[in-house]
This record gives structure tokens, sequence and C-alpha cells, in this order.
């Protein structure tokens, strides 16, 4: 028998649903709402510069009509969203409901001399073009950025924290030399910041050429006006970058970039998740209890690093989806295809997770704290480590003419590998070495959790 579900409407994205909370901030520009707020607010900025040029012999707005006018973005609310899906219902055609609402608005205000300036000359992809790199570019800068800052924020302080915290070293998984747990962290943070900045420095273009991008109608209208100059102050008057070479699309590649910079911080927020979460199972790291919550439905001593092991998925959601646009929006067949106008309506999606992501991080971070016991019982149980740091000696002793110990990395490797050497051990060995008194003094100092070179300084 086949089982009819009769749930009320549910969320089918668990953005929308379970992490709504988490990701609300971005609803308000990467939504369908957010995306058609922007539209109206390029069509009417398009009314506003044109009348300010007095094209067509038209006089300028005065400041007063100018508010009243852009009150219809600043403003958008539930009823505009409404009356668009009832629009679009029967024009099949989204933005040309945007156009039928700047219109009906007009109207309303008694500007119905300007209306047939709504759209003027223009394409879908012009106000698409704007509008998305409107939404895109105030909801990295307003939500996405500053979430990433917060965790780079934390980084930074734990790195500051535990500069000094000598811990063993995994390379490959095995026993390497000792670092500190904030010079580990202070990597991250470096990381972060770098391509943060490549990001923060993000180009959104959009074009504003007609058809195919050649202005053609414009100069149909009017040959004697500047076209692309007009065009041009335009954008950039709502703070955008200006693409003048294109089809009847903005070509995209400045989100391909963007999108790739995302995926890269997230490659590494991923990176930090694995390593803090592996630091938690090594003991590094013991994790904050919270009051009431349940590690294991079963296992009632578990507290699981669950908000790393969250960003961890989400991340990978997100990377899949932003190399998904990259992939699908570079290109575009001869002079259009509406491939992108579906894929573009998932970049709310894919950065979202990326949210999501971060807000985890962050909460997660918050939440351990550092063992330096379990670290310092961990490098008293690897004095094996210091092979490294005798071997180097004592080739730079042979160089000083101090010694004439032959192939030291052979001598050391036969002592330590697949070993475990203990301080007496080494000492024992040390104090027998063929080197100059005052290598020895220093090697028979050197302990494991000494051994950290400028790791310390690196951190602060």
């Amino acid at each position: 028998m086949t089982f009819q579900p009769s749930l009320p409407p549910q969320p089918l994205s668990p953005l929308d649903g379970r992490y709504r909370g988490a990701v609300t901030g971005l609803a308000d520009f990467l939504s369908e709402a957010g995306l058609n707020r922007a539209r109206v607010e390029v069509e009417v900025e398009w009314l506003i510069a044109l009348t300010d040029r007095s094209l067509f012999e038209t006089t300028p707005l005065s400041d007063a009509d100018k508010d009243r006018l852009r009150a219809l973005y600043r403003d958008f609310g539930q009823a505009e969203i409404d009356w668009l899906a009832e629009k679009e219902a029967v024009t099949q055609h989204d933005v040309k409901a945007i156009e039928y609402l700047v219109r009906d608005r007009l109207s309303t205000l008694g500007l119905d001399a300007i209306a047939e300036l709504t759209h003027f000359a223009a394409t879908s992809e012009d106000i698409n073009s704007a509008s998305y790199a409107l939404t895109v570019k105030r909801a990295v800068e307003q939500v996405w950025l500053p979430a990433l800052d917060t965790v780079i924020a934390k980084l930074r302080e734990l790195a500051v924290e535990h500069a000094d915290a000598a811990m063993l070293s995994r390379t490959h998984g095995q026993p390497a030399t000792p670092s500190t747990m904030g010079k580990e962290l202070a990597v991250f943070a470096w990381r972060l910041e770098r391509v943060r900045g490549q990001i923060a420095a993000s180009e959104y273009l959009a074009k504003f050429s007609g058809a195919t991008g050649t202005w053609s109608a414009h100069l149909a209208a009017d040959p004697d006006a500047d076209w692309p100059t007009i065009a041009r102050e335009y954008i950039e008057g709502m703070g955008l970058g200006f693409n003048l070479l294109t089809t009847q699309i903005e070509s995209h590649d400045w989100q391909v970039e963007l999108y790739d910079r995302v995926r890269h911080a997230g490659g590494i927020l991923h990176n930090l998740a694995t390593d803090i979460w592996t630091y938690i199972s090594l003991g590094y790291f013991a994790q904050i209890p919270v009051a009431g919550a349940t590690g294991s439905s079963t296992m009632p001593h578990k507290i699981n690093p669950i908000r790393f092991e969250n960003a961890e998925a989400n991340l990978e959601i997100s990377g899949a989806l932003l190399a998904s646009l990259g992939q699908t929006l570079v290109t575009s067949r001869l002079q259009r295809d509406l491939t992108d106008s579906t894929t573009q309506r998932n970049i709310g999606v894919a950065f979202g997770h990326s949210l999501l992501a971060l807000d985890n991080l962050r909460r997660g971070l918050n939440a351990i704290s550092l063992s330096r016991d379990v670290l310092l019982a961990d490098l008293d149980v690897n004095w094996e480590v210091l092979a490294e740091a005798i071997q180097t000696v004592i080739r730079a002793e042979v160089v000083a003419g101090r010694s004439t110990i032959t192939d030291p990395y052979a001598l050391l490797k036969e002592l330590t590998r697949g070993h475990r050497v203990g301080a007496a051990e080494l000492a024992t060995f040390v104090e027998g070495l063929e080197i100059g008194d005052a290598a020895k003094q220093r090697l028979l100092a050197l302990t494991p959790a000494t051994y950290t070179g400028i790791a310390e300084r690196l951190a602060r």
C-alpha cells in the first residue's frame, strides 16, 4: 500500500527549516524577495538616472519625488512580494512583473508622465546583472565576511593564548618536531586572512547595454546621447563595477572568481574543522559541557565534537555548490542561454551552507579548553623527536672541525627509528658523542617541550 503523507507545507531545505536561525541574514539579500527588491531598486534608479539627464525632454525629478520613488525598494515588503507573485503567475516572467510593479506604483505616485521610461531600452539581464551584483555584494560584505571575521578573531585570540603551549607535532600522523598549539592555530588565521583580503577586494560587475550588448535600441531612440557613459555612470553610482563588453548577459566572470575564493576559504575552514576534531580526539582539547545537552543516545559520558562535524559537512556541501556555480556560470552559448538563470537561484544556498559552517565553527571554538597537561604528557613519551636536533648539531660540529662522526643521520636513525627512547637513554647517548662541550650541553638541556624553535614568537 502506498503511503500518502498529509503534512502541512514544509521547507525542503534545512536552511529554511532546522538551521534557519543561523542563516537568516542572508535571506535579506539572496532570497527571491531579496532579489526582487534589488530589481525594483535597479529599475527605480534607472528612471532617476534618465530624468536627471533630461533625456527625451524630461524634467529632473524633485528630491521629494526621488524619495517617494526610492521608497518603493526601501519599504519593499510583504505587499510587494504578494503583488509580484500574483503578477508573475500571469506574465510567467519575473522581470516583467517587476516592470509592471514599478509602473503601477508610478501611477499611484502621480508620475505617469515618466512611466514609459520604466525598463527603458533594457533587457532583463541588464536588470538582473545589476541586481545580482548588488545582492551578492551586500550579502558578502554585510553578512558572510563579518561571520568569517568572527572566526578569524577567535583563532587569533586562541593563537596568542596558547602561543607557548608546546605540543607534539604529527607529520604523516607520526610524532614529529614539536610546535605550539598557538602557532598551529595562527597558521589557520594567517591563511584565512590572506584569502579574506582577496574576497574583500572582489569586483561586482554589471552591464546595462541592451539585448545583445550593443546599445542598439538606445541609439535608435537617441543617437546623440553617449549611452555607454550614461550606463557606466549609472552602474558605478550604485557602487558596482561596469562591464563594457558583453553579450546579452554580463559574463559572470566576477562571480566565478568570487565563488572560487569563497570555496578556497571553505577548504581552509574544512581543514581547521578536521584538525580541531583530531586534537579533541587526542585529548589536546577538552570540550566544555553544555547544561542539558546529550552527546549520545546511549553513552551518557560522551561529548561529541558536533560543531566541527557539522561545519565539515556544510563546507563540503557549500564547496560543491560553489564549484558547480563557477563551472556553469563561466559559459553561455552564443549571445545568451538560460542555464545561468536557474543556477544563480542557488547562490543563497551555497552561501547559506558556508554561513552555517562559520556559525558552528564560532560556537565550537568558544566551547573548547586546552589540556596542557595532556600535551606535556604526550611530549614526555616521545623523546625520540629530539633525534632531528641531535643529528643536526653533530653535522654542524663536523663542519666546524669539532667532530669526525660520519653520517650523523644514519647514527640517529639506528638509535631511534621504530624505538621508544627515553630521556635517560638520550642523555647517555649525547654524553658519549664526539662533539664540542658547548654543543653537548645545549643538547643535554633540550627537552621535547623546549624544542619548539620560534613557534611562540610566530604565534604572537
